[in-house]
């Protein structure tokens, strides 16, 4: 499915990113890793600090021309400062796929890792279009301080910024078809990553009551194969969709909603 293809992913070191790697590189992939720790399980690593503009530019200087793909996998959990959630998880993520365009071959595949936690973006459509309008150069102390996202506890920088991604992605269903370049994004629910603790302390009861409905939380394993479908030649007719991987919890919050 991927034999001879060059991708880009990203949050390679851990979790979904390093299996995603894994698998792509046992399909016949050429995987170029980023990330803030190292790793030598792929064919040629750039560390680099994807909430830093200057980091992700000079990342993008070094990246080889005709990549396949980009699989956009590193991602803060809400126990971070709000700012530096929204610097990795939307902006620099959003700096890195806009740079990296003149490096892609015509047809590649952008996939965004989005979240279950972005799954009510219809309700906050207000926000996000004022989090969509900044970039990461703007002033995000000004903009958290203004939002009260500055002295939240409940997490909601990270709901917003999974939020304001699955609207971005969709927003640029067609943005590059010029260039036959596609991009969609993978929202697994609750993962069992390193990072699921600082989850289920953000969130308290409400995650623990997500946790009592599923049979299990995902696990790299079950995300990873998504990612690797939606970067392939099988996933071309995907345009701005938001794949949910989430052991059913999106059509379970959907079925209490409409009381079916």
């Amino acid at each position: 499915m991927h034999d001879g293809k060059t991708y880009i992913v990203t949050g390679v070191a851990s979790g979904i990113g390093a299996e995603t790697a894994r698998i792509l590189k046992e399909s016949g992939a050429t995987i170029i890793g980023v990330d803030r720790n190292e790793t030598n399980a792929v064919d040629q690593f750039y560390k680099a600090d994807l909430g830093d503009p200057s980091s992700i530019d000079a990342l993008v200087e070094m990246l080889p021309s005709g990549v396949d793909g980009l699989a956009n996998i590193a991602g803060l959990p809400p126990t971070m400062p709000a700012k530096t959630v929204l610097k990795v998880n939307l902006y620099g993520l959003q700096r890195l796929t806009l740079g990296c365009l003149p490096k892609f071959a015509d047809g590649a595949s952008i996939v965004n890792l989005a979240s279950l936690a972005g799954f009510g973006w219809a309700n906050s459509l207000p926000q996000i279009k004022e989090t969509l309008d900044l970039s990461l150069g703007d002033n995000l102390d000004g903009f958290c301080d203004e939002q009260g996202l500055s002295a939240d506890t409940s997490g909601r920088s990270y709901f917003l910024s999974k939020e304001a991604l699955i609207v971005w992605t969709m927003a640029n269903r067609w943005t590059w078809r010029d260039r036959g370049i596609t991009m969609n994004c993978v929202s697994p629910g609750p993962v069992d990553t390193p990072i699921l603790g600082d989850f289920l302390k953000t969130l308290g009861t409400r995650a623990e009551e997500d946790m009592k409905v599923m049979d299990r939380p995902g696990t790299p394993q079950d995300v990873a194969p998504v990612v690797a479908f939606a970067l392939s030649e099988h996933a071309k007719w995907f345009r701005g969709a938001n794949l949910t991987a989430d052991g059913g919890m999106s059509n379970h919050i959907l079925s209490n909603i409409h009381k079916f």
